[in-house]
């Protein structure tokens, strides 16, 4: 799943496009390329705090989580604007998770349980354990790997890897996340355009 940002997101104001329409091919897709790619980057640190938040994961287990793509293409040597065959006026941010332990979640142990907190709500999970041997002389058990199990049967096994129920790309896409993503955009977009214009062609909009 990914949050796309294209240069298409501007469209429809007048005043841009008036000046947009008064460039060459190469300095129309530099001003396009630096506005998504100053809005990408300021989305995307919006989205990566917000979903620290909306998942309940530190913020950088989610930077590590997010990959990003970044508008290229363009180039500008001695003064003179290039295109090059791969250009691309997009920003995309994806990541890749599946259901993700337990562990990460601020997991504790306890007489009852385990607590953590998934969606940035502790709970209890009872019954799960992270630990070997009696209260109150738990010991570290290096086999689980700091995880969360339950068991699954009557005895001592089988076991159970616990997990949050948390997925980051359906996360990225949702809720606060998406809302924040998408505000960025059409917030800051448009404004960056007329910037990178007014940097490239002095006067144009006098």
């Amino acid at each position: 799943m990914a949050l796309v940002i294209n240069w298409r997101d501007v469209s429809g104001l007048k005043r841009l496009e008036n000046a947009m329409a008064r460039l060459d091919g190469p300095q129309k897709h530099m001003v396009l390329q630096r506005a998504v790619n100053h809005t990408g980057d300021k989305a995307g640190t919006q989205v990566t705090r917000v979903l620290a938040r909306q998942t309940g994961l530190p913020y950088g287990v989610i930077r590590k989580a997010l990959k990003i793509n970044k508008a290229g293409g363009g180039s500008i040597r001695d003064g003179e604007i290039s295109i090059s065959t791969d250009a691309t006026l997009s920003y995309v941010i994806t990541a890749k998770s599946g259901d993700i332990s337990l562990k990460y979640f601020k997991a504790r142990e306890t007489r009852a349980g385990v607590t953590a907190a998934p969606f940035g709500q502790r709970q209890l999970f009872a019954g799960a354990f992270m630990k070997g041997g009696r209260f109150p002389n738990r010991v570290t058990a290096k086999g689980l790997n700091g995880h969360v199990y339950r068991r699954t049967g009557a005895g001592r096994g089988p076991l159970e890897l616990m997990n949050s129920g948390v997925i980051i790309p359906a996360e990225m896409v949702s809720g606060a996340s998406a809302e924040a993503f998408t505000n960025v955009v059409e917030t800051e977009l448009p404004k960056r355009v007329m910037h990178e214009i007014e940097y490239l062609a002095p006067g144009i909009f006098d």
